[in-house]
């Protein structure tokens, strides 16, 4: 049997990486994945990339295979709209994207609430060595939709909120990986995330937002000019992720500003919003 499924990129509002608490937006931009049972082994492959790393694909598939199914063996393809490593979510996504996609192949999509299923994606990604916190606000905002804060250290939803606003984004040409991250460099930063967790649960997003670009920039040694350039116009701003990509969030004049500005950056500019429904079965 075959499933297919497609789940949202997503944007930071709080790095988790200093105080293991974490906050992520889902946006309109998406990774699917394509999965068939059948075979001894699994394996995967990732839309133009041959040479990628397939073991966050493959170790997802194979986690809901023991958990929900009799067989053994499957293939799994993902294609993503954003760039990998580019602080955008793609692999929380590609995890969601496959849980669902193998849940459906299984038919057994019903048996798995989505927290449960972002959570199975958040236990691949720690196996296969692609996260050091686990990702569980990125897992989450992507799987349900929104605005999510989460704990991650025992991958618990802490609030979810449906969110609107437009979004602009700056991708470098760069990759950056997560697991690379200076971990005892952000830890340093640690009052400051605390400051943007309270913000954050409060209701004042764009705020914490900027806070955390700005903290999480000099942590991670990545320019603050990209942050200066999107203000004051953006109501948010943030660096995504561990970077290297950068996101903005408001209206929509401010967000076309906001593009126009960043379109004379080396690299590529995106104009999309925020997205409330999560990840969906096709």
């Amino acid at each position: 049997m075959d499933g297919r499924a497609q789940a949202p990129a997503a944007g930071t509002v709080l790095n988790a990486l200093a105080t293991g608490y974490g906050s992520a937006f889902a946006i309109d931009k998406y990774v699917t994945a394509d999965v068939s049972l059948g075979g001894d082994e699994v394996t995967g492959e990732i839309a133009d990339r041959p040479d990628a790393d397939t073991s966050l694909i493959e170790q997802t598939v194979e986690i809901v295979l023991e958990r929900f199914g009799d067989v053994e063996g499957a293939t799994v393809r993902t294609e993503s709209e954003v760039p990998l490593a580019s602080g955008l979510k793609s692999s929380s996504a590609a995890a969601n994207a496959t849980v669902l996609a193998t849940l459906s192949a299984l038919d057994a999509a019903e048996r798995v609430d989505r927290e449960d299923a972002a959570r199975l994606g958040v236990e691949a990604a720690r196996a296969a060595g692609v996260t050091i916190t686990g990702a569980f606000d990125d897992a989450s905002a992507s799987m349900l939709g929104g605005l999510t804060i989460t704990d991650n250290t025992a991958d618990r939803l802490i609030d979810q909120e449906s969110v609107t606003w437009d979004v602009g984004i700056w991708m470098p040409p760069e990759q950056g990986f997560s697991a690379d991250a200076d971990v005892e460099r952000c830890e340093r930063i640690a009052p400051v995330a605390n400051v943007v967790k309270n913000l954050a649960e409060s209701g004042a997003y764009e705020t914490a937002m900027t806070i955390n670009g700005f903290a999480y920039a000099a942590a991670l040694e990545q320019p603050s000019e990209p942050l200066i350039e999107a203000l004051p116009e953006a109501a948010g701003v943030s660096l995504s992720g561990t970077g290297p990509s950068y996101v903005a969030i408001g209206e929509a004049a401010a967000i076309d500003a906001v593009v126009e500005r960043w379109a004379d950056r080396t690299g590529q500019t995106i104009r999309t919003h925020t997205q409330s429904q999560g990840a969906i079965i096709e």
